[in-house]
């Protein structure tokens, strides 16, 4: 996006804190601790089987900087309908004024807007070199969110 207000870079990183992926976003939001953005999909289609994320999608996303995840509820690109909401366990998100930076530790979990709920890579995450000290919250983080998506707190 060439938009001067999408001036917020979004930087996804392994659990190893290397760069995967970053992308540009609009700040919506600010909180002690946490920010909410606003983001485009800007890779080709990519159909996951249970949704198919489209370029041009739109994301919005919550950061936490003392949660072990994070949300993202996503826009239809078509007619701005909600898809559902992309919620991944991370580490907490490290905020700037001009950046996050989150290490994604690949357990994520898809909820339909009408409520269904799909783990997502529980394999990868349990063959994660982590700690206890880091594989205890981030699972703690697992059950927050199904909790949140079976009560319908899921940000919008």
């Amino acid at each position: 996006m060439s938009d001067p207000t999408f001036d917020f870079t979004v930087y996804k990183l392994d659990h190893t804190g290397h760069e995967v992926w970053q992308y540009p976003a609009r700040v919506l939001e600010r909180g002690l601790n946490h920010v909410r953005l606003e983001a485009y999909f800007n890779r080709d289609d990519m159909d996951l089987g249970y949704t198919v994320f489209k370029r041009g999608d739109r994301f919005i996303e919550t950061f936490y900087a003392e949660r072990w995840y994070n949300v993202f509820a996503v826009h239809d690109r078509d007619d701005g309908a909600l898809k559902g909401w992309y919620c991944n366990v991370c580490r907490p998100a490290e905020i700037s004024e001009a950046a996050v930076r989150c290490d994604d530790l690949a357990l994520d979990v898809w909820v339909s807007p009408a409520g269904e709920v799909t783990v997502l890579d529980e394999d990868e995450f349990a063959a994660l070199p982590l700690a206890e000290h880091e594989r205890r919250p981030a699972l703690e983080a697992l059950q927050s969110l199904l909790a949140d998506a079976n009560s319908g707190r899921l940000p919008r």
